[in-house]
């Protein structure tokens, strides 16, 4: 745990938090959600009582529930009962009280949205479009986003048909991406973005966006045309299509004397934006 920060979630009340960056997940103070949402004296008494009653969740408690090293309210540090973000989701399932409630519904409408968005992937990319637009993204940057997921798409296939599994190795296979034509791996680079769960395409540059979805759609190429077998052979041809895209890399700095490499994120972007149009 490298990070501690307080997020604020209901009027003036805090909920203590930590992010890990291992994980990459942020990590809340259980008694603090459930005080809130509950409005207990002792929050500890009603959590055991909350378990008492849900044994889906406590049989499931070891799992959901993670101690955190946390600063208490005297001060000092200790380890705290936290959870991540879908822990603390079914633990507010588990609370019957007003306050939690606008949650419940959210989830449910969250739940029958997706389900929808499954049997019509359609829906999905509606959705998506409409997302991007609301958060300021151009319409040229979006077509090249929606592009992109296809270009990945189209690369995870030929890793799923080589033997390639997913999760750690997929992972594996876009760090050798990344790591060949920007230099950083995918961790690396949301940090030097200054990125925590946002997701790192999202923050690209329109010229960091070209460059990895040409490294993604050689590294396709490359695999369909030398058909590995084993994840060493997937990795050689996961590095193959970065240099790609790094020698093209390589060819705009060249000429425009400047990294394309940047740390400027979304969020940066459309302040900046929003300053350009208060002058």
């Amino acid at each position: 745990m490298s990070k501690t920060n307080a997020i604020k979630l209901f009027e003036d009340k805090l909920v203590r938090s930590v992010w890990d960056d291992e994980k990459e997940e942020w990590f809340f103070s259980i008694v603090d959600v459930v005080e809130i949402l509950t409005d207990s004296k002792d929050a500890k008494q009603y959590i055991k009582k909350m378990r008492a009653r849900d044994d889906e969740l406590n049989f499931n408690w070891g799992t959901i529930c993670t101690p955190v090293e946390m600063v208490g309210k005297d001060g000092k540090k200790r380890e705290i009962q936290s959870a991540d973000t879908k822990g603390i989701f079914r633990i507010i399932q588990s609370i019957p009280s007003k306050k939690a409630e606008p949650f419940k519904q959210w989830l449910a409408k969250v739940g029958a949205k997706r389900l929808e968005q499954y049997q019509d992937p359609e829906l999905s990319i509606k959705q998506g479009l409409e997302d991007y637009r609301r958060l300021g993204y151009s319409d040229d940057w979006i077509n090249q986003r929606l592009k992109s997921i296809e270009i990945r798409k189209d690369l995870t296939d030929q890793w799923k048909a080589h033997n390639v599994e997913e999760g750690v190795q997929y992972a594996t296979l876009t760090d050798i991406i990344y790591q060949a034509w920007a230099g950083k791996t995918a961790k690396e680079y949301k940090q030097y973005k200054g990125l925590k769960k946002e997701n790192l395409r999202d923050n690209m540059t329109n010229e960091e966006l070209v460059l990895n979805m040409l490294a993604e759609l050689s590294a396709t190429s490359i695999t369909k045309a030398k058909n590995p077998q084993t994840l060493k052979e997937n990795a050689e041809c996961a590095h193959e299509g970065g240099n790609v895209a790094a020698v093209a890399r390589r060819e705009l700095e060249s000429k425009t004397g400047r990294s394309v490499v940047t740390s400027l994120n979304a969020k940066d972007y459309f302040e900046a934006k929003i300053e350009e149009k208060d002058k």
